[in-house]
């Protein structure tokens, strides 16, 4: 179950910073979640911190895993 959280933080984490350098290098934001919805920027930077830190919660996971293994 860890690992299926780190990889949906890996992704969130990615639409968050796509958001990001969407809105900075270009018009418009980058990604998936402009299709559905207009997420402010400050949203974006939310997404990428969260999704980092749900990434980071899911390797930590894998690498105990392995320790015991």
């Amino acid at each position: 179950m860890r690992e299926i959280i780190g990889i949906v933080g890996w992704i969130v984490g990615i639409q968050g910073a796509l958001g990001i350098v969407g809105r900075m290098f270009g018009d418009e934001p980058w990604g998936a979640l402009k299709i559905w919805w207009d997420v402010p920027t400050p949203l974006y930077a939310a997404l990428a911190v969260v999704g980092a830190a749900l990434a980071a919660y899911g390797e930590a996971a894998k690498k105990r895993r392995k320790a015991h293994a």
